[in-house]
């Protein structure tokens, strides 16, 4: 569908050069962004109509005291779309709680046809504003993420327009929907972002025009409804069309749901995305009134038992395992605003090139353009509602539940998203079952995950624990699934590509890409085994670093991959097999207690070999550590620096099929030995016991018979602990 669009430079922008401010760092799309041609896309993919104006491109700007008037003088230039905090504005600056920030530009208005309206549109402005058009205010709107507009018809004169647009976001000095900005970023919480940061533009319709689609596939039914509000009633004909063929058509009224037969569906689902266009025509006395193109896909998501009674998520009732990252949606050059298309469709992209089926889009929503490319390229999509404050009264829980209805009126009918997840980690979390309780009923098509984390209350479809670095799971449930909403955390930081040169962070710390490699294809081995205990999901935080966290799957900038692609892919397709049999060899001290012989002292040379003699060594019950460390049974108090732990254990036959794994426990570094044959070194830590493969030297290093296991551990600061068993790992 080609889309002719007028893209204006206004006032602002004429006499003055932009520049992209000097920020930390910035991507490689930062280069192609400039006032001509600044996200010149159609910012509505599944409401297009054939013309608009872009208002995207400079547009002065004020910062000023929060009580005062229109600016008599503006500061300087802004690139708009992308917020006054981000080097890509041009600006880079602070908004203070006690400020506004003011916008103005102008454009020519288009000559509009008798009866004709002009739409002002905002893909989204955080946090309060208010518009006026040649000064005469033509509407406000409270919200940070959701679209609006504004029918300034009315306002038009010949000639010469002006838009003033004022702004006030407190960040979190308030309590409204924020996700993860501060006024001052530190750990997991970035830059503010304040005002415009989504495509505005102008478009012309006609006096009766289509404001809204509400679209539900329904795979059983083979057939979609499609609901078209107008501005006033009208009839509306509606054409499914599967690859320029009309597969459907059918008339009926505006307001009314309207169904389409899909004989034969083509399905949609990641591996194939297939999508339908969706023409929709309003009709009066025998003539086209107003004509909008969309698309939808035919896909149902839902929980149901498989064959062994577990709950599962299932996609066109099948059981598929979803995994994916942790999508923050942020960018070090644009904050909230990727540079351009491209680079939004990129991180797509490299998702699917990871192996991955699923994002979940973590406490922020994006532009429709994001989810115009998962719904396309095929990438399934857990949305969270964005994080407000705890301050939780009257006031800010209805303007909670309004800003949440807005998000799923916006995004409803794309079909790449299979969950909503009003609440993460128990931010600004209340009220909880009777949100559930609400989505289910406005919007009964996709599951409700009360809360990603922590705060469960037993609502919704979904039973979801976070474990860093995992993995783990809840027990199955009866009548919810369960899902491992974050794990992982692994981090890098590279040089050159990192927001600081020092003092990043992440959860656990690698210096080289073999070892994050390692490590991340140890963590999804061990998951294998707990999806055949029920577990559904798993979400690894994360796609990108972000500011000063470096344990995303990219560096910030976009630039690296910072594991080896091939093995990340692998790793993660072999999820998709039949979970493996996991046969315990030798207990772990997780569920009863293993004695060992241990010491603190630093004991011989060949303290690992079978014929030491420990006869000096004290002996106990695992695990060895502090109490208080995440994950563990501890038995025997160990809160020195290092101990050096053994046992031993019978073997009546060696194994012939399968894979050796270690049941560890370990914090922090530990030497695992068998026979007196290093097999598995280990750094950093866990917080829960995890399964590791073993590689064959360690199987050839076991006989039939007599078997020594013996580990040194090491502690340097924080918890501490140390536990192990064996374990065999069985394809089925």
């Amino acid at each position: 569908m080609l889309l002719a669009a007028l893209t204006l430079l206004g006032t602002a922008g004429i006499a003055h050069a932009w520049e992209l401010a000097k920020g930390p760092l910035a991507t490689r799309w930062a280069k192609d962004v400039s006032p001509k041609n600044v996200w010149p896309e159609y910012p509505r993919p599944q409401m297009a109509r054939p013309e608009w104006t872009n208002l995207n491109g400079l547009w002065q700007y004020a910062i000023q005291g929060k009580d005062a008037g229109k600016p008599a003088r503006w500061d300087g230039d802004i690139l708009v779309p992308f917020a006054v905090e981000s080097a890509l504005s041009g600006v880079m600056k602070p908004v203070q709680p006690d400020q506004k920030l003011w916008y103005r530009r102008t454009f020519a208005a288009p000559a509009l046809p008798d009866g004709a309206r002009l739409l002002l549109h905002f893909g989204a402005v955080d946090w309060q504003c208010s518009v006026s058009i040649n000064g005469k205010e033509v509407g406000s709107h409270t919200g940070g993420y959701d679209p609006f507009s504004f029918d300034i018809t009315e306002k038009l004169r010949d000639g010469e327009n002006e838009i003033v647009l004022s702004v006030w976001d407190p960040t979190d000095a308030g309590w409204q929907p924020r996700g993860k900005q501060v006024l001052k970023p530190h750990g997991i919480m970035y830059t503010a972002v304040t005002g415009i940061w989504q495509t505005v533009w102008l478009e012309t319709v006609p006096a009766t025009y289509i404001q809204s689609l509400k679209i539900v596939p329904d795979v059983d039914r083979k057939l979609v409804s499609v609901t078209v509000n107008a501005s006033a009633g009208a009839q509306v004909e509606l054409a499914a069309i599967d690859g320029g063929t009309v597969v459907a058509t059918k008339a009926g009224e505006t307001g009314q749901t309207i169904e389409l037969a899909v004989d034969a569906p083509r399905l949609w689902s990641p591996d194939s995305p297939n999508l339908y266009d969706l023409d929709v025509r309003l009709v009066g006395d025998g003539e086209t009134i107003d004509t909008v193109k969309s698309y939808f896909g035919m896909r149902k998501i839902h929980v149901a038992k498989d064959a062994d009674g577990l709950n599962r998520l299932m996609l066109n009732n099948e059981v598929l395992f979803q995994y994916g990252p942790l999508d923050q949606g942020w960018w070090p050059d644009g904050l909230y605003t990727p540079a351009t298309d491209e680079a939004m469709k990129y991180d797509v992209e490299m998702t699917k090139k990871f192996g991955m089926n699923m994002a979940r889009k973590h406490v922020k929503y994006e532009c429709a353009r994001w989810y115009y490319w998962c719904d396309k390229l095929g990438l399934l999509v857990w949305q969270d509602m964005p994080a407000g404050g705890s301050d939780k009264n009257d006031e800010s829980k209805a303007n909670f539940r309004a800003e949440l209805k807005a998000m799923i009126d916006a995004l409803h009918n794309h079909p790449s998203i299979v969950m909503w997840v009003p609440f993460n980690e128990g931010w600004g979390q209340h009220d909880t079952p009777e949100i559930v309780e609400w989505i289910q009923h406005y919007e009964p098509t996709r599951p409700v995950n009360e809360a990603s984390g922590w705060t469960d209350k037993g609502s919704g479809n979904v039973s979801d624990m976070h474990k860093y670095p995992g993995p783990g799971t809840r027990p199955a449930e009866e009548n919810r699934v369960v899902v491992l909403g974050e794990f992982g955390g692994l981090g890098m930081p590279v040089s050159g590509h990192t927001w600081q040169a020092e003092k990043n962070w992440g959860y656990v710390s690698f210096e080289s890409a073999d070892d994050l490699t390692n490590a991340y294809v140890g963590l999804l081995t061990a998951m294998r085994p707990l999806i055949g205990q029920g577990l559904s999901a798993a979400v690894y935080t994360q796609t990108s670093d972000v500011e000063i966290e470096v344990n995303g799957l990219m560096t910030y900038d976009r630039a690296l991959v910072k594991m080896d692609l091939d093995r990340m892919a692998e790793a993660a397709r072999k999820l998709h097999l039949p979970p493996p049999v996991l046969t315990q060899l030798v207990p772990s001290s997780k569920d009863q207690p293993q004695t060992w012989s241990y010491t603190t002292e630093k004991p011989g040379d060949d303290w690992m070999k079978p014929n030491f003699d420990a006869a000096g060594w004290k002996s106990g019950p695992g695990g060895f550590g502090t109490e208080g460390t995440p994950g563990t049974v501890v038995r025997t108090v160990w809160n020195t620096s290092d101990i050096w732990i053994r046992r031993t254990f019978t073997l009546d036959s060696l194994p012939v099929a399968g894979d050796l794994c270690l049941n560890i426990h370990h914090d922090e570094d530990a030497e695992v030995y068998l026979n007196g044959r290093l097999v598995k070194s280990f750094t950093k830590y866990t917080t829960a016991y995890v399964n590791v493969p073993l590689d064959a030297a360690a199987t050839v290093a076991l006989k039939q018979g007599r078997n020594t296991i013996a580990i040194h551990c090491r502690q340097t600061r924080g918890g501490q602990y140390i536990d192990a068993g064996l374990s065999l790992m069985v394809e089925r």
